[in-house]
């Protein structure tokens, strides 16, 4: 149907997102799906049993706003075990509708138009479309290539008195780094005796690898007080399609954050959170993520030993980088394209992650599959 009104974009420049167009090609194509940050195997089937029961004891309606009391308490307990510090479950806790939620109802609620907001790159694509719909200017900062480090040396100099939010995010998606205690040395001297607020985007806070610790802006009282922290049940349960996560975040700040979350969704599926009460009794349900991981990690770069890949180190999330550009000349776009066509395996080029396109010749795999698709996967890839 043709409209006779004419659209004015707020994001003229933006089109579908990568993962959708890799998504739609490796099913025209028949690949396997190596791209996407989301497992194909089966979730707990307590988990499952949770959500139906919940539905049969008749929670169908909608939740409280900031989530069913009993989950925000457990939510509280865990983080105060975890990471020592306390957030009160009536005013510093909320279930929100997906992580995604969860970042554009900080952001939406915090950063007004003319703020600056920075942010690392290559980094997971909403970030910066977010802040440009409020009316204020993403701040990229590029990654080290060496280990994909932040130069925070870079992120002091270009603080401004417009500056109002840095995000973070560790484990880091789509580079499988992760921060050190020197980072968070570093964040807190640029952000002190500021109002710069922290936005920490920690979805694989339990997907953490070799002993490292999780350096949740939880752990860091300093830290705490001025951050937002949005995480994932999708991520730590297998059951990315439910869309359910949670923020913490200090009353003041969570006040704000709540007036534009009950405007987008008002709450989160309600028998979800009934499921996820019961799966958080069970502290191994989320501690046992990282040798779980940590076993597909391996998995696939033992399969890829022999490739012509070259693999860089994944210390967190569920993703690895392979560079090829030892074997071609290709742009990363042009070669994943070939890889769906040709060896019938989808990955995602890193020039996605960047907002000018930065092509270094690497593409990210994702090893949140089963043994079998991971085996088969590299199969294909050695054929290269």
């Amino acid at each position: 149907m043709q409209s006779a009104l004419q659209a004015r974009s707020k994001l003229p420049d933006v089109g579908t997102t990568i993962f959708t167009v890799i998504g739609q090609l490796a099913a025209e194509h028949n690949a396997l799906n190596l791209s996407q940050g989301a497992p194909n195997f089966a979730p707990d089937e307590a988990l499952v049993d949770g959500v139906t029961k919940a539905m049969r004891a008749g929670h169908n309606q909608y939740a409280p706003m900031a989530g069913i009391g009993a989950l925000r308490s457990a939510l509280a307990a865990k983080v105060e075990t975890l990471y020592g510090v306390h957030y009160d479950p009536s005013t510093e806790v909320t279930v929100i509708a997906s992580a995604s939620e969860g970042l554009y109802s900080a952001i939406s609620a915090l950063v007004h138009p003319g703020d600056e907001v920075i942010y690392f790159e290559p980094s997971f694509d909403s970030y910066a479309p977010i802040v440009r719909l409020q009316g204020a200017t993403p701040v990229a900062i590029k990654l080290s290539l060496d280990g994909f480090r932040v130069d925070w040396d870079e992120v002091s100099a270009a603080i401004t008195p417009k500056t109002r939010m840095i995000i973070v995010n560790t484990p880091h998606n789509p580079t499988a780094s992760i921060f050190s205690d020197a980072d968070i040395e570093r964040l807190k001297a640029v952000t002190r005796n500021t109002d710069i607020v922290i936005l920490s985007d920690e979805v694989y806070e339990h997907v953490v690898f070799d002993g490292a610790k999780h350096q949740s802006m939880a752990r860091h009282r300093e830290l705490a007080e001025r951050s937002v922290i949005v995480s994932s049940f999708g991520k730590s349960y297998h059951v990315t399609g439910w869309r359910v996560g949670y923020c913490l975040a200090p009353a003041a700040l969570m006040d704000e954050i709540r007036k534009v979350h009950q405007f987008m969704v008002f709450s989160a599926d309600t028998p979800m959170q009934y499921a996820f009460v019961e799966a958080l009794s069970d502290p191994q349900s989320y501690l046992g993520l990282s040798d779980f991981y940590q076993r597909k990690r391996d998995l696939l770069a033992r399969e890829l030993r022999e490739s012509r890949f070259e693999l860089l180190p994944s210390e967190g999330s569920f993703f690895m980088l392979a560079r090829f550009r030892g074997f071609s000349e290709e742009s990363d776009s042009d070669f994943v394209l070939r890889l769906i066509r040709d060896a019938k395996v989808a990955t995602i080029p890193l020039s996605a992650f960047y907002t000018d396109g930065t092509d270094s010749g690497l593409i990210r795999l994702s090893f949140s599959k089963d043994d079998a698709t991971l085996i088969e996967g590299a199969r294909r890839l050695r054929d290269i």
